[in-house]
């Protein structure tokens, strides 16, 4: 009998640790992909692991066990943006409109760029080098190919527009991102306006936005946004 109750509590105990060990592996990454969107967003992808790990509240062998490199971390921390991209694309070409599908792409991209440093830094560069974000980022590129052809075909966008004034586009709006956010945003919204306007077909321009953004000369020199001293 001694030898029988003995048996009973480890098989118990080893029956409640795993679950527990597996739901602290589940909230330990998702405290790290939370800290990383974050600092991603205020500070863009050369924030040290270090500091995310320290920010999540865990080691720094907790977040290499979950995410072994800097690509990998990047990669999940934004999969949820590129994923909306890829699907914004979809839409577009399910659109019965060429021209209007061209439009929503390019101005959902361009508010989400505007509005998340990390994800601008991520999409535009080199990184994250996994298999996962270079499918879904070449799925893209077939997707843009398809689109901008069908704009071009309906005699709604000008034939000499290439595809990679797209990459152009976000180029520059990536260099409304260091403004405060309402500024970053109206001047963002200007620049597609502008862009939009000298890429249609001779005839079918539109309006710009108002109001302007309130930029300055100045504002060319680097003078980025910091957000209030505790907020971050």
């Amino acid at each position: 009998m001694p030898a029988q109750s003995s048996r009973k509590p480890a098989s118990s105990s080893s029956r409640t640790g795993v679950p527990k060990q597996r739901a602290d592996a589940r909230h330990n990454r998702a405290r790290i992909l939370r800290a990383a969107r974050e600092a991603y967003t205020r500070e863009g992808t050369d924030v040290p692991a270090s500091t995310i790990a320290r920010r999540a509240g865990v080691g720094a062998a907790t977040l290499y066990r979950h995410f072994p490199t800097r690509d990998s971390l990047i990669a999940e921390a934004f999969s949820e943006q590129l994923a909306q991209c890829v699907a914004a694309l979809d839409d577009a070409l399910r659109d019965d409109d060429p021209w209007r599908g061209f439009c929503s792409v390019l101005t959902k991209v361009c508010r989400m760029q505007a509005q998340d440093r990390g994800f601008s830094a991520a999409f535009l560069s080199q990184f994250p080098d996994t298999a996962d974000f270079h499918r879904e980022r070449a799925r893209a590129e077939r997707g843009l190919a398809r689109l901008v052809r069908r704009a071009k075909d309906s005699g709604q966008l000008r034939e000499d527009f290439d595809q990679s004034d797209v990459t152009l586009l976000l180029l520059a709006n990536n260099g409304v991102v260091g403004q405060p956010p309402e500024v970053a945003m109206a001047a963002s919204r200007r620049l597609l306006a502008h862009f939009l306007r000298s890429c249609r077909a001779r005839g079918q321009e539109a309006a710009l936005p108002e109001p302007p953004a309130p930029l300055r000369l100045d504002d060319l020199h680097g003078h980025a946004y910091r957000p209030p001293h505790g907020t971050g």
